[in-house]
């Protein structure tokens, strides 16, 4: 099976661009959901994280403060790399996990530090969704009611613009609305297909075409 590794930065629009795709019967795998099933109350990875945090990580109802953890690893870098290195092969080792176990012709593997972080060797292609900076702070700091200084600092732990268009295998431009990118979609979608060895489009999770 084709694996897609779909990343872009802070703000750029890879949630829309991944359920354009699922809307098309492509199977998605979504790294950020995974990231909060392998740190749930009771796991390893969260005992690690209160253990090292202290209760200030945890809301009122003993679940993480999600919130208030990224504003710490935004913040302070040690703190960063401490966390990405305790999550970061959880969430990879169950990315491959759930990759074995879907039957179709490709996948979409949704990273958003697919370039940050050690390499993913399943994933057979980079799919980038590009937007200028300015707007990624724009869409990042609406979304999460952030100050700009906030989503700024996010941006600067990310690779930069110019790096990650290095590393694309295929770009999805990411600057209009929503009627601009279902064309990006489309082309790719039929793109993959043919490469994964398919002329016509999946019907079931199941159906190898």
């Amino acid at each position: 099976m084709l694996v897609i590794g779909l990343t872009g930065g802070i703000g750029a629009g890879k949630s829309t661009v991944a359920q354009l795709f699922a809307d098309r019967g492509v199977p998605l795998i979504d790294a950020d959901l995974i990231a909060r099933k392998v740190a749930e109350p009771n796991t390893p990875a969260f005992t690690a994280i209160l253990n090292h945090f202290g209760e200030a990580a945890l809301t009122k109802n003993g679940t993480l403060d999600r919130a208030k953890l990224r504003h710490i690893i935004f913040t302070d870098t040690d703190q960063r790399c401490w966390l990405e290195d305790l999550l970061h092969p959880l969430i990879r080792d169950e990315i491959e996990k759930r990759i074995k176990e879907i039957k179709a012709p490709y996948c979409i593997a949704v990273i958003p530090l697919l370039l940050e972080v050690k390499p993913y060797h399943f994933i057979d292609r980079i799919l980038i969704v590009d937007s200028p900076e300015s707007l990624q702070l724009e869409r990042a700091a609406a979304r999460d009611k952030s100050e700009r200084a906030y989503i700024e600092a996010i941006v600067k732990t990310q690779v930069d613009r110019q790096h990650r268009l290095a590393q694309a295998h295929d770009v999805i431009v990411n600057d209009g609305n929503i009627a601009d990118l279902i064309p990006q979609v489309e082309s790719l979608h039929q793109q993959y297909l043919t490469m994964a060895g398919c002329h016509s489009e999946p019907h079931s999770e199941g159906s190898p075409c």
